[in-house]
């Protein structure tokens, strides 16, 4: 836990009880500040108070009191509506805030040098955190990791010049978080999302920007138009930027190269220093690293990573026993040369899309409660396809989208179970040589079968665990 001690001796409202605000309530009531904690949950409400945290109706408190409002990050600040506690907070002139700005405000008090590593983006921050803290630690350092993915940025230990924090930042946790000041920022890539929460794309750009217009050093994927004007923006301000790529070569930075090499995609990441390129990695044969959007992953965490002092062989060791996240391109292991991959993460569209791209001849599972739009997207891909096997509500619109593009074999399997036993078979009868994936990427929301992507991920990691022969990913 950092204790949080800029509010000792004084009142704080908190209001949102989930995870993360248990976490700041306990990080706060350390630090010595007497907390007034309030969430619309009965259920939250009674499980803080049963760990000593006062419940207070914050709708008839008196607010003058009050040093600050913290939020949790879930909860509206602007958009549709500002929450009714932010309305109050407002009218009594008390700032509103978040766990992140605790976290900075109680760094700059401890250890303002200590290193913080802070990763945004729309696409691919999770693994890209997941990355940095993985090389690190193997490298030997101290790594706390946490924020938006596992725990909570106030569960860590505290910050200290010989401790590295890696910590994702949403859009939610940025926006509450005025004194972020990051050693090193890295923003991925910009594309439409979350609008209800931030009114307009644009407002939604300006607020992920924050992070790397404060970091001592800029990270930024060119990879998207409003990335790029960010790069180019922190260019003109002349403070430290390296650029990444994981899809062009750049004349200054960290980039991908791919080539083709015997049937396979060979990803190598290149370094470009004062006009000088040389390869310091080589992605082929990581399953946890495989695809372009990983090849950019990978970009931004060597970059990170180097200007933090590791040595390129460092970081492409590290690279090498990366083991990946649990349901995001997870390799779970093989069949001879069935490859099992468990993306059960990928919940629309747009998400296995990443998948579909990563693989040719594929036994593609997918299906669930759809999502609008459905798989119409995806057409263009459907020649890596080598049959698919539909599960779940929405079999009778993709069938349908199948039909009307005539080059995909599929089959209705019903149930995950059917799907992984037909795709085995399937896949087994296949001839040729070379790597073939059965493929779990359901572009699909869970609920109708599964009560969420993970416990789907687990079944397909239990079903495909049990098949004969097969050797987990990692052994031997």
């Amino acid at each position: 836990m950092t204790p949080v001690t800029v509010f000792a001796g004084r009142r704080v409202a908190l209001f949102g009880l989930g995870g993360s605000g248990l976490a700041t309530a306990r990080a706060l009531i350390a630090g010595g500040a007497e907390v007034a904690a309030y969430d619309d949950g009965e259920a939250s409400r009674a499980k803080a108070a049963a760990e000593g945290i006062a419940i207070v109706d914050l709708a008839a408190a008196d607010w003058s009191g009050f040093a600050a409002l913290v939020l949790s990050p879930g909860v509206p600040l602007t958009h549709p509506a500002p929450h009714w506690t932010v309305a109050k907070a407002k009218a009594a002139g008390v700032e509103v805030i978040g766990d992140v700005e605790l976290f900075f405000r109680e760094r700059a008090r401890l250890s303002p040098d200590a290193p913080v590593i802070c990763i945004t983006g729309t696409n691919g921050k999770s693994t890209t955190t997941a990355l940095v803290a993985h090389v690190l630690k193997q490298a030997g350092r101290d790594v706390q990791m946490g924020g938006n993915i596992g725990t909570a940025v106030l569960a860590l230990d505290p910050p200290a010049p010989h401790r590295v924090h890696v910590v994702e930042c949403s859009s939610y946790q940025i926006d509450l978080a005025p004194s972020l000041k990051p050693s090193i920022g890295i923003q991925m890539n910009l594309t439409p999302d979350h609008l209800d929460r931030h009114g307009s794309f644009e407002a939604y750009g300006a607020i992920k920007e924050r992070l790397v217009a404060a970091a001592d050093i800029a990270v930024i994927g060119v990879d998207d138009e409003p990335s790029k004007q960010m790069a180019r923006r922190r260019a003109a301000s002349g403070r430290p930027l390296v650029k990444i790529s994981g899809e062009q070569p750049l004349d200054e930075g960290v980039f991908a190269g791919i080539t083709a090499n015997r049937g396979t995609l060979d990803t190598r990441i290149v370094q470009v220093l004062e006009g000088k390129p040389r390869v310091v990695a080589n992605l082929a044969g990581i399953g946890s690293l495989r695809g372009s959007h990983n090849a950019q992953n990978a970009a931004a965490a060597f970059a990170a990573c180097f200007a933090l002092g590791l040595s390129a062989e460092e970081i492409a060791a590290g690279f090498r026993s990366y083991p990946g996240l649990a349901h995001r391109m997870e390799e779970l292991g093989r069949v001879g040369r069935i490859v099992f991959i468990n993306d059960s993460k990928a919940t629309n569209a747009d998400s296995t899309e990443k998948a579909l791209t990563s693989f040719r001849d594929i036994f593609w599972i997918l299906g669930g409660k759809p999502k609008e739009g459905g798989i119409d997207s995806l057409r263009r891909y459907f020649r890596n396809i080598a049959k698919a096997y539909l599960i779940g509500a929405a079999s009778d619109a993709f069938a349908r989208t199948f039909d009307e593009d005539g080059s995909v074999d599929y089959e209705r399997a019903g149930t995950l179970e059917v799907a992984v036993a037909s795709a085995l078979r399937d896949a087994q009868a296949k001839r040729g040589e070379g790597e073939i994936a059965v493929l779990l990427s359901p572009a699909c929301a869970s609920f109708d079968q599964f009560p969420n992507f993970e416990v789907r991920g687990d079944r397909f990691r239990a079903l495909v665990g049990a098949l004969p022969g097969f050797v987990p990913y990692g052994a031997g």
